[in-house]
């Protein structure tokens, strides 16, 4: 009985024990990820949730939303014009509902790797504590540029910084097919680390078929499609706004949405090595639901 009982006593400690999941979020260039991963932070946040993004993009649009707006001094500027000299405050700002704020930014133009922008800052933020115990977070968004096409962009799931992927998709083809090509990386970083996927957002672009051919492509990489997000206008209002939905308009049904794909990856226990699809393999699917005839 003794011994029953001390395994109940450490369940329980473990159970109060607050684990910072660290989740990194991938896709093809300009299929929404920063608007998605504002939105679904936004969510979190109305959930009580203490979020930190870092935006892993020289365009250092990844927390406009969440800031309204405000043209955030980047971790690569603030470094340029000031130095090592450098404190959280500088490069951290507060946005909708207390969310920690972060911009990696990038070189000048035409000068330098902007992968490399994302080590630097990654690192600098470590320095600095940003990820400490005393912060309490019980969650860190890498917003990331576009698919993993060179080391520096690969950087938060091939060193660790990110445990738990997300990828953004839609049912056109070089979508799925950026899609599939990140779910190499992270097979090849799983095999030998702890990154997982945790599953594809689908981003709708109204593709016929784009439900069911997402949760058909899920499930050939072994994973699924933890939502759907319907394609609304609304979603372009908010951001002419500098909102996300549900700080813009909280009582439409995007918003709710959102708040669903959020409280699905809060969720989320399913976290596998994806299985990538071959090449043949991929147009065959895309075949199979019509996309390409």
């Amino acid at each position: 009985m003794r011994f029953e009982s001390s395994i109940v006593t450490i369940h329980s400690l473990r159970q109060n024990i607050k684990v910072m999941r660290k989740i990194a979020i991938y896709g093809k260039g300009g299929i929404g990820k920063s608007t998605t991963t504002q939105n679904t932070v936004a969510g979190l946040a109305e959930m009580g949730k203490n979020v930190m993004v870092v935006g892993c993009d020289p365009k250092a649009d990844s927390t406009r939303l969440l800031l309204h707006g405000l043209a955030q001094k980047t971790v690569l500027d603030t470094l340029r014009e000031e130095g090592e000299d450098v404190e959280l405050d500088d490069v951290m700002k507060d946005g909708f509902k207390g969310t920690h704020c972060v911009e990696s930014g990038g070189p000048e133009p035409g000068v330098g790797c902007a992968g490399r922008g994302i080590i630097t800052s990654i690192n600098l933020l470590e320095q600095l504590g940003a990820y400490d115990d005393d912060k309490a977070l019980d969650y860190v968004f890498y917003d990331v540029l576009g698919d993993v096409v060179c080391g520096g962009f690969a950087m938060p799931i091939r060193d660790g910084k990110a445990q738990e992927v997300y990828i953004v998709c839609s049912g056109e083809m070089m979508a799925m097919y950026a899609a599939n090509n990140i779910c190499k990386s992270i097979s090849k970083f799983g095999k030998v680390g702890d990154v997982r996927l945790g599953g594809l957002i689908c981003n709708s672009r109204k593709v016929d078929n784009e439900a069911n051919m997402i949760q058909e492509f899920a499930k050939k990489l072994g994973t699924q499609m933890i939502h759907f997000v319907p394609r609304d206008n609304m979603v372009q209002h908010a951001e002419i706004n500098r909102k996300t939905v549900i700080d813009h308009a909280p009582e439409h049904p995007q918003a709710d949405e959102y708040r669903a794909l959020a409280k699905k990856i809060n969720d989320n226990t399913m976290q596998v090595i994806p299985t990538p699809l071959a090449m043949q393999e991929l147009e065959d699917l895309l075949v199979g639901f019509g996309i390409m005839n």
